[in-house]
C-alpha cells in the first residue's frame, strides 16, 4: 500500500494523537477502537490487517503496552515511502501519545496523593473502573471482529466468555486457560 502524506497530514496524525493520549483512561490499548477509526476507516492509511497485525505484534513483543502506538506510525510511515518515514512516523505518534499523558499523570498523581481522603477522588476512581472495562471490551471487539474472526463463529466467542467467566469468578491461573485456548487452537476446534 502506498499513500502521499503532506506535512498537514503529519501535523493532523500528531494532533490526534495529542488528543488520543488524554483519552488513554485504562491505557493506550483502550484507545484503539478510535485508532482504527482514524487511521483505517477515515483516512485509510493502513488497511485492517496491517492495523490488527501492528497490534498483535506489539503485544507479543516484551516491553510497555504502548509500543503498538509507534509499530501503527511505523506502518503509517512505510506507507509513506520508505524507512525515513516510518522512523518520522513511529516518532510523530509515540510523542504524541506519550508527551500529554505523562504530564497529566504526574501532575494529577501528586494531587491524587495530596488528596486521596476527599470523597470527590474516592469516587473518581471508583468511577473510572466502568469505562476502563467498557473500552477493553470494545478494543477486544474490534480486533476480534477485524480481521478473520466471524461473529457468527460461535466455538471462539463461547471459549471468550468460558475464559472471561472463569478468569472472573474462580482462581485458575491465565495461563492454564491460554494453554487450553492454544490447544483447541491447535486441533481447530476454534
Amino acid at each position: 500500500m502506498t499513500i502521499t502524506m503532506t506535512a498537514a497530514d503529519w501535523l493532523a496524525l500528531f494532533s490526534h494523537y495529542l488528543v488520543m493520549s488524554l483519552l488513554a483512561v485504562g491505557g493506550a490499548i483502550t484507545t484503539a477502537p478510535e485508532m482504527h477509526r482514524y487511521l483505517v476507516d477515515k483516512q485509510a492509511w493502513l488497511t485492517d490487517p496491517q492495523f490488527s497485525a501492528s497490534i498483535a505484534i506489539a503485544q507479543a513483543a516484551p516491553g510497555p503496552n504502548v509500543l503498538f502506538v509507534g509499530l501503527l506510525g511505523w506502518n503509517v510511515g512505510l506507507n509513506a515511502g520508505g524507512l525515513p518515514l516510518a522512523m518520522f512516523g513511529l516518532i510523530v505518534t509515540m510523542v504524541g501519545v506519550m508527551v500529554p499523558s505523562t504530564t497529566l499523570t504526574y501532575l494529577a498523581t501528586r494531587w491524587g496523593r495530596e488528596n486521596r481522603n476527599l470523597r470527590g477522588v474516592r469516587a473518581f476512581k471508583q468511577g473510572l473502573a466502568p469505562i476502563v472495562i467498557a473500552l477493553l471490551i470494545a478494543t477486544g471487539w474490534i480486533l476480534a471482529t477485524g480481521v478473520s474472526y466471524d461473529v457468527r463463529n460461535w466455538p471462539v466467542w463461547t471459549l471468550a466468555v468460558a475464559s472471561a467467566i472463569i478468569v472472573w469468578r474462580t482462581k485458575i491461573h491465565l495461563l492454564w486457560l491460554l494453554g487450553a485456548g492454544a490447544l483447541l487452537g491447535w486441533f481447530g476446534v476454534v
